[in-house]
């Protein structure tokens, strides 16, 4: 079976067998008895112009109708314990096993071996595994017998700042809070610095928001919705023990309500997580999660919230968790705040069996009525020389690309956008999309270095080389973006880009979080799509509320409320206004206990144009209050002239 065998697996680096009594763990997904169908009846429940649309099923009824045979599942899980393998875990999804090396060899038909790779001791299959005629049919792909070097899941999403007031003020590391940021746009500038990317002062970034400023500024306020009704989960890896007690901390800190009881709900299981040393464990992903539950809880504040820990960032722990999410319908919507590239210069591309495992999961999700949102990402069209100057890239990008699985055709692909509010309450002012530009200014005072600045945090999307273009895309797409890869290449089929929709994001418009840490509770600012993400999560329960009912897979109805004008069309504002209100700010900040002044410029996403229409930097553009509306409206779909 090809995508086992990893690329850095050379002859070279064969360093021979691992004991016979070395133990591992394996996971086999289980494709579906009709893929097609499966499919097939997706789209037909999402596109509001079938006949089908809105007849969600069950998780069983699902299972019946498209997924393997009860028989089927059992000759897999003959076949693994027949070599002598134990079973971890069984679902109708995946089938995860350990046993010793030995146990291993016989089930898959190839050893483990132990590989040096630039001083690192890894293992992997010597050869593709080897999958029985017998259960050929009945099996996607292997994954897990390899050592992750480093191609796994990662938060989108990066900490501001250390230190903030109760207010949500930034206080920049030590320095005075109201020197260092504004309540809203053009409230304080900096004056005497030498002329920057626009001549005369410079504002300082706005102060990092609070959910009812977003509530106002996204048109919810008006609506007066509150997501009652619906239920978002939200996925990460591993778990924070404090994260109820922080959100209501959070919330009552700032004006809002805390959850109700019950209104909270975590599924997670500890005593089984893994690669904690690879993935950061707890603590490196308690940042993301406290940001996810509070800002879902914060534009959202009535819907019910359910945390799916991941026991690791591996693919076969996230697919498991998502899997659980539909197989026991826990959730309307599913925010999701982590990605992937495809493409890399030394693991190899990411295997077809992980990739059609997770799309196995949004179809059956989209024929229940489930939608899942992914944040684009934040590093920009993600090409390596994006990678070489941005804050949250990885840096073995093979070449520009999209990230997984935001780039799945049947998930909703969140981007960024930077956000600026007129006053403090957070009336909308205006956006640009998520990508800045940074200078230092020099020793002397008297210049900025580089000029104009290296690329620094950017909103992900783009054309996939690697998924044809979905049905919902087709006559809103531009012909040069669909056919055009990120490459340059030209396709002659139409390709999926993405994002489909984009919110507020960047570093330099910032979100407040508060979390416990060592014992303590403190509050930062956080940027990047993870902040995106389960913003439009959280606004897809407030229509939910609207509409009295599921939405299921979003995509095809974003697209058709794009043709009445119920999105702000985001435009790069320099690009049209040439002197724009967005186009740079001050940032002064304190690291390692000295003064850093920065010059900032946004709208510089990499080679992504937002621009008028659908663009590859924002999408369709960003809700309104109109957008939440429409789902009141009996027969929508009568004005597109269905």
């Amino acid at each position: 079976m090809t995508d086992s065998h990893p690329m850095w697996a050379t002859r070279a680096a064969d360093q021979g067998t691992v004991s016979s009594a070395d133990h591992f763990t394996g996971t086999v997904y289980l494709a579906a008895r009709d893929q097609a169908g499966l499919a097939a009846y997706a789209q037909a429940v999402s596109d509001p112009t079938s006949a089908q649309y809105r007849k969600f099923q069950s998780a069983d009824w699902v299972r019946t109708s498209f997924g393997p045979t009860d028989a089927a599942v059992a000759q897999v899980k003959s076949w693994l314990t027949g070599a002598g393998l134990s079973i971890v875990t069984s679902t109708w999804h995946a089938v995860t096993v350990s046993g010793t090396s030995a146990q291993m060899a016989k089930a898959f038909g190839t050893q483990i071996h132990k590989y040096d790779v630039q001083g690192q001791e890894a293992h992997a299959p010597a050869n593709d595994v080897v999958i029985p005629a017998a259960v050929a049919s009945y099996v996607l792909g292997v994954d897990g017998l390899s050592t992750q070097l480093g191609s796994h899941a990662k938060p989108d999403s990066v900490k501001v700042n250390d230190n903030v007031t109760a207010s949500g003020s930034k206080t920049g590391g030590g320095l005075p809070t109201k020197a260092t940021c504004s309540d809203y746009w053009g409230q304080k500038k900096a004056t005497g610095a030498p002329t920057g990317y626009v001549k005369g002062a410079v504002p300082f970034d706005q102060c990092s928001f609070v959910p009812s400023q977003l509530r106002k500024a996204y048109g919810i306020t008006a609506t007066g919705l509150t997501g009652k009704g619906a239920t978002v989960a939200i996925v990460d890896a591993y778990a924070s023990s404090s994260m109820l007690a922080d959100a209501n901390h959070f919330a009552t800190a700032h004006g809002d309500k805390a959850f109700r009881k019950g209104q909270y709900t975590e599924v997670v299981t500890p005593s089984q997580w893994t690669q904690q040393s690879a993935c950061g464990g707890a603590a490196g992903w308690q940042g993301e999660e406290s940001l996810d539950v509070e800002m879902v809880h914060g534009l959202a504040p009535d819907a019910h919230v359910v945390y799916v820990g991941a026991n690791s960032c591996m693919d076969a722990d996230l697919t498991a968790a998502l899997a659980n999410i539909v197989d026991h319908h826990l959730a309307d919507v599913v925010s999701n705040s982590w990605s992937e590239i495809m493409h890399t210069t030394d693991q190899g591309d990411m295997a077809k069996a992980q990739i059609a495992a997770y799309e196995q999961i949004f179809e059956q999700g989209a024929i229940q009525g489930i939608g899942f949102d992914f944040s684009a990402g934040d590093c920009g069209d993600q090409s390596a020389t994006a990678a070489a100057t941005g804050a949250n890239c990885q840096t073995d990008t093979a070449r520009a690309q999209v990230g997984f699985p935001s780039s799945s055709n049947w998930v909703t692909d969140v981007g960024g956008t930077a956000l600026g509010v007129k006053d403090k309450s957070g009336s909308y002012g205006f956006e640009t999309d998520m990508g800045t530009h940074r200078s230092a200014l020099s020793a002397d005072g008297k210049s900025w270095t580089p000029f104009p600045g290296n690329f620094y945090f950017g909103g992900g999307g783009g054309t996939s080389e690697d998924f044809p273009q979905p049905f919902y895309q087709k006559h809103v797409v531009p012909y040069a973006l669909s056919h055009t890869l990120m490459t340059g290449a030209h396709s002659k089929t139409a390709q999926r880009v993405t994002p489909d929709v984009a919110m507020n994001g960047d570093l330099y418009t910032s979100v407040l979080v508060g979390m416990t840490s060592g014992g303590a509770y403190s509050e930062g600012g956080y940027g990047g799509t993870s902040v995106s993400a389960p913003l439009f999560s959280a606004v897809q329960a407030d229509a939910i509320q609207a509409q009295g009912q599921a939405i299921g897979f979003a995509n095809p109805e974003i697209y058709l409320r794009d043709r009445l004008g119920l999105f702000k069309d985001v435009v790069n504002q320099a690009a049209v206004h040439h002197q724009a209100p967005l186009s740079s700010v001050a940032d002064f900040g304190v690291i390692s206990g000295s003064l850093r002044v920065r010059l900032v410029t946004f709208g510089q996403d990499t080679s992504l144009q937002a621009t008028k229409g659908y663009d590859d930097a924002t999408g369709v553009g960003s809700p309104t209050a109109n957008y939440l509306r429409s789902f009141l409206w009996k027969n929508w779909a009568a004005g597109l002239g269905q």
